[in-house]
């Protein structure tokens, strides 16, 4: 009994538990459901301030794009109204500049008319007054129509020679000045020494019993010396030195080398003359070459072909009027770079062109041509530019002058050949090129007399003042300085001038 009682209220308490759970589990359900409900609620307040926020932002932003876009369309608005304005003022100036334009075109046709009318009037008088000269001179309408010409162009002549005399001068003194200062400004920055390094041809000997030796059993040293060297020895009579002769330089170098060591060595044989040659051979190409060298970095002329160097080099035994060929081309590089650098020309070709425009003198005597034309086929052969043989070319005027650095090679030719103490001529060349320039001046007609003065560098022609007048006497010079330049060679420039001089001489008593 106590057993199922004791079931029953198991029973009952489980029953009483499920119905107490599920009342427990009801009523969370419901304090969930709120507070879901609370939770949406609170949600959609946030939500709606939100929407309000974004839509009061957003009406702000678009107020202020409106503002924007209303302030742009204000500015082009005006700038459209200010475009109109400047157009309308440009029409009327430009109406106004049409009526002017108008009034001067009409104003013109009449000064035309006027012109015209006076035109008139002035044929008319002249053809009165010629008339009148006539009647007057007992002379025909043809004789004082020219009489009246003559008149009229010696009149005008005047004022014509004025005007060129005045266009002259300016011009004149306008390129002397600027000539002037490029070649001052391009000659005072080169100091090299104008002295002439000519090469020795006689040999000193110690003594008169090195005669002996040197002309050997039967001449034989001496025959196996010329032999070898290609040079004529000359002993004569002369103490204490010998003549060695030869057209070739670089030869009559090596020849000059071999002796001096002979001399020194004391033994003298066909053999031992032999090897010496053979020694100083390669002692002038070794000298050959350096000098090329050094000629071509002084001269800043880099990236030659070496076996061009070594004929350039062969220059330094070349002289011409006295004056070392190699030294001259040196000087002239510098002279042509600092002319072409004044200029605005390229210095590195006038500094090629000019330490290479005496390249062919190296080869003259071996190869048909002018050294012009030797120079030219060297250059061609050996790689070098178009522009640097256009620039060498022309300074003897051989051919034309194509590029500026081509005139820049000739103008530093004539500076560095024509200046005092650079070249020595002969007596018999100077007087000749002295009486040549007189004779020309002497067989213009009007011509009394003529002088050429300073060394030939400047003509005095005389004339008569009757037989021509300040026009005709620059014509007259004008024409000397042509024919001069036509009909002889000299270095430099000549200066001719002119002198017409009237005289009125009285007697007081």
């Amino acid at each position: 009994m106590s057993l199922k009682l004791v079931f029953v209220l198991l029973v009952l308490a489980g029953l009483a538990g499920i119905a107490i759970g599920y009342w427990i589990r009801l009523l969370l359900l419901r304090a969930r459901k709120n507070s879901i409900e609370i939770e949406i609620k609170e949600r959609m307040l946030d939500a709606n301030v939100e929407a309000k926020r974004i839509t009061e932002e957003a009406e702000a932003k678009a107020k202020t794009i409106v503002a924007t876009a209303e302030s742009s369309l204000a500015e082009k608005e005006e700038k459209v109204t200010r475009a109109e304005d400047r157009v309308f003022k440009r029409e009327e100036a430009l109406d106004k500049k049409q009526n002017e334009l108008d009034q001067e075109i009409t104003a013109v046709k009449n000064k035309i008319e006027e012109i015209k009318a006076i035109k008139e009037r002035a044929d008319l008088l002249l053809v009165e007054r010629t008339g009148e000269l006539a009647k007057v001179a007992g002379l025909s309408r043809e004789q004082a129509k020219e009489q009246l010409f003559e008149e009229l162009e010696r009149e005008s002549e005047l004022d014509l020679m004025n005007r060129v005399q005045k266009l002259e001068r300016d011009g004149m003194e306008k390129l002397e000045r600027r000539a002037k200062e490029i070649l001052t400004t391009a000659i005072h920055r080169l100091g090299n020494s104008v002295a002439s390094d000519t090469m020795a041809t006689a040999v000193t000997i110690p003594n008169d019993e090195i005669k002996g030796k040197i002309i050997g059993k039967e001449g034989r040293n001496i025959k196996a010396l010329e032999r070898a060297t290609g040079c004529e020895v000359i002993i004569d009579d002369t103490p204490g030195s010998i003549v060695l002769s030869s057209y070739d330089p670089v030869r009559r170098a090596v020849a000059r080398i071999a002796l001096e060591n002979l001399i020194l060595d004391g033994r003298i044989q066909p053999a031992k003359i032999e090897d010496t040659v053979e020694k100083a051979k390669g002692e002038i190409q070794k000298l050959i070459k350096e000098k090329g060298e050094q000629a071509a970095f002084e001269a800043g002329v880099l990236n030659l072909d070496p076996r061009l160097i070594m004929i350039l080099g062969r220059l330094y035994f070349r002289t011409s009027y006295g004056q070392s060929v190699l030294q001259h081309s040196v000087e002239m590089a510098h002279i042509a770079g600092m002319i072409a650098e004044e200029l605005g020309a390229n210095p590195q070709v006038a500094r090629a062109g000019a330490l290479l425009h005496d390249i062919g003198k190296a080869l003259d005597h071996e190869v048909q041509g002018t050294h012009v034309e030797i120079g030219r086929r060297v250059l061609q052969k050996f790689g070098v530019s178009e522009e640097v043989v256009k620039a060498m070319q022309a300074h003897h005027e051989e051919y034309p002058y194509e590029t500026v650095e081509s005139v820049i090679v000739q103008v530093a030719d004539a500076i560095s050949g024509g200046r005092p103490g650079a070249r020595r001529d002969s007596v018999e060349n100077y007087l000749k090129r002295l009486a040549d320039i007189e004779e020309i001046a002497n067989s213009f007609s009007g011509v009394e007399k003529s002088y050429a003065i300073s060394a030939g560098r400047e003509v005095r022609v005389f004339v008569r003042p009757e037989d021509m007048n300040d026009y005709q006497a620059r014509e007259l010079a004008r024409n000397i300085a042509n024919r001069i330049e036509q009909d002889l060679k000299y270095p430099g420039e000549i200066k001719v001038l002119v002198i017409r001089e009237t005289r009125s001489i009285e007697f007081a008593r």
